[in-house]
């Protein structure tokens, strides 16, 4: 029966003229043993010895139905590899959305967070180009018109930053054929969003991918516990296995000062500058302070704020501004430091292991960063920037997280600690006698196992963050 099938298989493939699946070239080409490619799967030592072994017409259609057998084997197997290794992100969503009203869409984040993973998955259709190949690049620049119609149909062009005079030809082509489709990536905010506001302003959906969330990694994380999860981190490779975080993370930094700094900035010492990076770490949770950071690493206050602007620019760090009634206020207040990722902030604070940040005193710090960013990823992946605040008064009343939505409220208070104690809800309950901004949720996120959703002051461990969205 077997036979059978691969000989009208065959058959059908030879009849048909199909190039893709065999044609008469294909199958002598089968026959004498100059198979295509495909043939290097790993059917071929059970197969080659088959086609070779008759030289009958049937023989022949035998082999063309054994070779389309293969190719759509090997495919099969590449798409089942590529469904298992890929993980859901929450942006998929809404730029699915986005892109069903813009000809352009653009990701942005730091390196290596997934955004060409995200992209290729969503559309795998688009033909890609990435700008880190020099030969490409340097057909991109110097022709960039035959460059971008190389395909009418989608484009998808990585880190297009480092080509950034394709902005303004992709305007035009978008101006008038608004049917062109164009994904683009980049992994510097600062150029890529002004390259953006003045080339693509009003044509282009943006989106902000940071690295992956808790809410994401539910299956991958099973067997981390609370520590080793601060330490590892969430960029996908790390999660994924690919990589470890003892070589993922001096690799990524070393990468980030050869490479974006010496683009972004011209540091005349790069060890200072590392030097002013691994003290942001250790004001994780801190108000940021420019004129305190100024006198420890040497520099004057405008040099530590214009290299926390290349931070922001290159996503290693978030800054939270506190919140205000009155909006003028929230400007000129001190924000809050958080670093995108504790796997690299537990790098760059020299902590070599989940054991060694377990006696640390910063781990408190690094657990409130976690949920920080949790809460701003929500955010991000609804395509939404802002809204996420902290709260502090002249009087040093203190809430670590306040959300607004819809003109709402919802207040969190982050504790490392697993025990659960009443004096965790004391600022929650008190929050609405110091705003007028209705406050509808409150919710104690800690690192205990007991939850209680009961209560009008929910008691949620940080896997369960997601219950507040």
């Amino acid at each position: 029966m077997y036979y059978t099938f691969c000989v009208i298989l065959g058959n059908l493939c030879v009849s048909r003229g199909s190039a893709r699946y065999g044609t008469a070239a294909s199958v002598k080409n089968a026959t004498d043993g100059n198979a295509c490619p495909t043939w290097s799967c790993k059917f071929s030592p059970v197969i080659l010895p088959l086609a070779k072994s008759n030289e009958s017409v049937l023989r022949k259609k035998y082999v063309v139905g054994i070779k389309f057998l293969c190719i759509f084997a090997i495919r099969f197997r590449n798409y089942i590899k590529m469904k298992v290794d890929y993980i859901n992100r929450k942006i998929e969503q809404v730029v699915r959305e986005a892109s069903n009203y813009y000809s352009v869409i653009s990701v942005t984040g730091p390196r290596q967070s997934g955004k060409s993973t995200l992209l290729k998955h969503l559309f795998p259709d688009y033909k890609e180009f990435s700008m880190k190949d020099v030969h490409i690049r340097d057909y991109a620049m110097n022709d960039p018109v035959a460059f971008l119609q190389q395909t009418t149909d989608g484009m998808f062009i990585d880190e297009v930053q480092k080509a950034p005079v394709l902005m303004e030809y992709i305007q035009g082509i978008v101006d008038h054929h608004p049917e062109r489709r164009f994904l683009l990536t980049g992994s510097s905010n600062f150029e890529m969003m002004r390259d953006l506001s003045e080339s693509l302003a009003g044509r282009a959906g943006v989106f902000e991918l940071m690295p992956m969330s808790l809410s994401e990694t539910v299956a991958q994380r099973t067997k981390r516990d609370l520590s080793q999860q601060i330490f590892e981190g969430l960029y996908p490779a790390v999660i994924a296995g690919k990589n470890t975080a003892k070589f993922f993370y001096p690799s990524y930094v070393k990468t980030y000062l050869e490479k974006d700094v010496r683009d972004l900035l011209n540091v005349q010492n790069q060890m200072q500058f590392l030097r002013f990076i691994k003290l942001c770490a250790a004001r994780i949770g801190s108000l940021f302070n420019a004129s305190e950071l100024a006198a420890e690493v040497g520099v004057d206050s405008k040099t530590i704020s214009r290299w926390l602007s290349v931070l922001q620019a290159s996503y290693l760090v978030t800054l939270l501004p506190p919140y205000y009634e009155n909006i003028s206020k929230r400007l000129v207040k001190s924000p809050k430091l958080y670093f995108n990722d504790t796997g690299l902030a537990c790098y760059l604070l020299d902590i070599e292991s989940p054991k060694q940040l377990e006696r640390d005193k910063i781990r408190g710090s690094l657990f409130e960063n976690m949920v920080v960013m949790e809460m701003m990823k929500h955010r991000y992946n609804q395509g939404k920037d802002g809204g996420v605040f902290f709260y502090r008064d002249s009087n040093q009343n203190e809430v670590d997280v306040l959300l607004k939505q819809e003109g709402e409220i919802m207040a969190v208070e982050i504790k490392s600690s697993m025990t659960y104690h009443p004096s965790f809800e004391k600022s929650l309950r008190q929050l609405q006698d110091w705003i007028k901004t209705p406050v509808t949720k409150r919710a104690v996120v800690y690192a205990g196992e007991f939850e209680n959703n009961s209560s009008d002051v929910k008691l949620l461990n940080y896997n369960g963050l997601n219950e507040l969205f």
